[in-house]
């Protein structure tokens, strides 16, 4: 028996390009077949969908409801939801795991931080963070930033670059030549037409170290459209 999983999916309620709530997402991943998701909106200082002028307590409550959303769905329906958050570093992605709101109330302004020490801060706390498609290139991309020795994993496929090869190759690339973990994600932000990507494993998560324990084990089937990639 093995158990799908998707590792960085966005909601309207949490992320500006956001298209579906995440009750949408949750029922959306239950049918394509998928154990569970880890819902990664962007955060305050990358496309989130808060109104930053909100006091810091307010900000984050609003920015968790897609995640509880999708949880109180994913709980009726039988899919197994967590919580994440993509941390930009202008405009560079990393997705952040196994920490909460509890943690977020914690740390005001951390989307000011420096960002080493805001990965540092993560690190200490018992979060881990995957660089999301690093070699991504757009309009609003000045400059590709690596933090090689801050990451514990590598995203080198990811369902927005399908049509971009190159970019995931380059990351692919980057991860052999620093040895890091791999993983991969669908990027999805919308309920319909599901890019098919995120990982397979044979174990199932009970909480969310167990995803890193396994990239770090090499013990991941990546995902690319529904079928395993080598």
């Amino acid at each position: 028996m093995s158990y799908k999983y998707e590792t960085h999916m966005h909601t309207v309620e949490g992320s500006a390009c956001g298209r579906s709530t995440g009750k949408e997402m949750v029922r959306a991943y239950k049918e394509a077949g998928y154990t569970g998701v880890f819902v990664t909106d962007h955060f305050f200082n990358g496309n989130c969908a808060i109104d930053r002028s909100l006091s810091w307590k307010e900000k984050v409550e609003q920015f968790c409801r897609g995640y509880e959303n999708a949880k109180e769905e994913g709980d009726k329906i039988g899919l197994d939801v967590f919580f994440g958050f993509e941390y930009c570093v202008d405009a560079a992605d990393f997705l952040v795991y196994n920490l909460s709101k509890e943690w977020l109330l914690k740390y005001p302004d951390i989307d000011k931080w420096e960002p080493r020490k805001a990965f540092a801060q993560m690190h200490e706390d018992g979060g881990f963070i995957v660089h999301a498609h690093p070699f991504r290139e757009r309009d609003y991309i000045n400059h590709i930033h690596l933090f090689p020795r801050d990451v514990d994993g590598v995203e080198i496929l990811n369902g927005g670059q399908l049509r971009e090869p190159w970019m995931n190759e380059r990351a692919k690339i980057y991860a052999m030549m620093y040895e890091l973990p791999v993983t991969s994600g669908s990027d999805s932000h919308n309920a319909a037409g599901l890019p098919g990507c995120g990982v397979e494993m044979k174990t199932r998560i009970e909480k969310p170290v167990d995803y890193l324990e396994c990239m770090r084990a090499g013990e991941l089937t990546l995902l690319v459209e529904g079928k395993a990639q080598e």
